[in-house]
């Protein structure tokens, strides 16, 4: 069942993790790799993507024939092993991508289990009439094939899994090449819970080494019917390219901004604690801030007593030079600044060691003035760094909040107690989640209300996907009859 965590809850239950794992070193926690953990090796990992497909589609013909009841035996076993086995895939995560912090993808992990939601998503819909009944019943598609991310790994594979096997579907994944071990423990776990409750040995499948070849066997195999891409643009633009129908998310570079009727320290607060959940790596995390002039020296203040380092432009100048790289176009011959991938979900600390400053482990996010043409604003950085850009007033905080948003219709943020202008920017950046008066990760239930997910389909409109985004819609009809009014 699907818990509303209170702001008390969350910060009770990341402040335990925090404790447990004061003075660990998770380098040297576990033995793995893409088909064992620990000497144990994995259930539901191929060496061949046709098999990992074939594997899936037994295991659709399996759920399809349990009972809704059957179903929620399954997940109650997979939120139950999420919630024991979070610390595990927390190490292991961050073991292997180097990204993100132990303690946030525990309480992720936990969040996945308590408010990804179950078969209570697909309740069917009835209309009567002169005519008759008609029912209308959201069913499965099959098998659904699904790219998963380094960023949220383990807790995407657990969230997609729990959601597919609600809506009946049978699941093979083809994970980012950089969270393999990470993703695989999950498809372990998934089959372990079917398993414990009666279920197929494999309920969802995954490779041993995914390349662009085994996605390319995914996307053209005649038993996945549904494609589902939590990734980059790249990524994205081939799913959708693949003729069949596929739910897209996408990337975002969510702004936030700050107007002068905000609760300015509590802007500054939660700003924060949503820009370097996790390193930053959410997509729904605050990437740039615009910040009314009149009260800017207010709000920076309030983020340096909450764990911010601010630097000066030379500094940046230097940090910009290690976090964004240059990228050669090999068709065009064009140069363009890309993400440093070794700097991509690290530590605030660190990366201020990579340019000659040295703070405490107090600190855990960058912040630093810039204009707005600034690469910093520009770039989903997916790191804790935070541009701050001062603005006259709401027209020009919009116009440019909107701009640095490309398009992406993502996430937005906005602390203010004007409810005009909270209505003017929700209205003009159009975004798939906006948060108001509160950190970033409320928009996934983190905090806030509503269910989890990890994949937030803008792209293709599904927004935050749950098991219902994963059906398709069949009407039966009786005409003439069951109307008994």
């Amino acid at each position: 069942m699907a818990i509303n965590w209170t702001e008390a809850q969350i910060e009770k239950v990341v402040a335990s993790v925090i404790n447990d794992l004061r003075g660990h070193t998770v380098q040297s926690e576990c033995r793995y790799d893409a088909k064992s953990y620990e000497g144990r090796t994995l259930v539901g990992v191929y060496e061949d993507m046709n098999d990992a497909i074939a594997a899936a589609n037994i295991g659709y013909k399996a759920v399809r024939a349990m009972s809704l009841e059957e179903r929620e035996r399954v997940i109650a076993n997979i939120r139950e092993l999420c919630r024991s086995e979070a610390r595990n895939m927390a190490v292991l995560g961050v073991s292997e991508t180097k990204m993100g912090r132990v303690d946030h993808k525990i309480a992720k992990h936990i969040l996945v289990a308590d408010k990804t939601p179950g078969t209570l998503d697909i309740t069917p819909t009835v209309k009567t009439g002169d005519y008759g009944l008609t029912l209308t019943e959201m069913a499965p598609f099959g098998v659904v094939g699904s790219i998963t991310p380094s960023t949220n790994p383990s807790e995407t594979v657990i969230c997609n899994s729990i959601g597919m096997i609600a809506a009946g579907n049978g699941v093979v994944f083809n994970p980012h090449p950089g969270a393999i071990a990470t993703s695989n423990y999950a498809v372990d776990l998934v089959n372990r819970a079917s398993r414990m409750a009666g279920g197929p040995d494999v309920l969802v499948a995954s490779v041993v080494k995914p390349t662009l070849e085994s996605a390319d066997i995914m996307y053209k195999h005649p038993s996945v019917r549904l494609l589902v891409c939590t990734g980059g643009p790249g990524v994205v633009k081939s799913v959708l390219s693949s003729g069949k129908k596929a739910i897209g998310a996408g990337a975002g570079n969510p702004p936030v901004i700050v107007d002068d009727t905000a609760d300015i320290r509590k802007a500054g607060k939660d700003i924060i604690d949503g820009c370097t959940f996790d390193n930053n790596l959410p997509c729904i995390a605050e990437k740039e801030v615009f910040v009314f002039e009149n009260v800017a020296d207010e709000l920076i203040s309030s983020m340096k007593e909450n764990g911010a380092y601010l630097i000066n432009a030379e500094e940046a100048e230097k940090l910009e030079a290690v976090v964004l790289v240059d990228k050669k176009n090999p068709k065009t011959g064009v140069i363009s600044k890309v993400i440093s991938r070794d700097c991509v979900g690290r530590d605030a600390k660190v990366l201020l060691e990579k340019i000659g400053i040295y703070v405490g482990d107090n600190i855990r996010c960058i912040i630093t003035e810039t204009d707005f043409n600034h690469n910093f604003v520009q770039h989903e950085l997916m790191m804790p760094i935070l541009p701050i850009v001062r603005v006259k007033n709401i027209d020009q905080a919009i116009d440019l909040a909107v701009k640095a948003e490309h398009g992406f219709r993502h996430t937005a943020h906005m602390h203010s107690k004007n409810i005009d202008n909270l209505t003017r920017f929700a209205r003009a950046v159009e975004t798939t989640i906006f948060v108001k008066n509160a950190p970033s990760y409320a928009g996934i239930g983190f905090g806030g209300e509503g269910h989890a997910t990890f994949t937030i389909a803008g792209p293709t409109g599904e927004g935050l996907t749950s098991a219902r985004s994963f059906t398709r819609a069949r009407r039966c009809v009786l005409s003439e009859s069951f109307r008994i009014i």
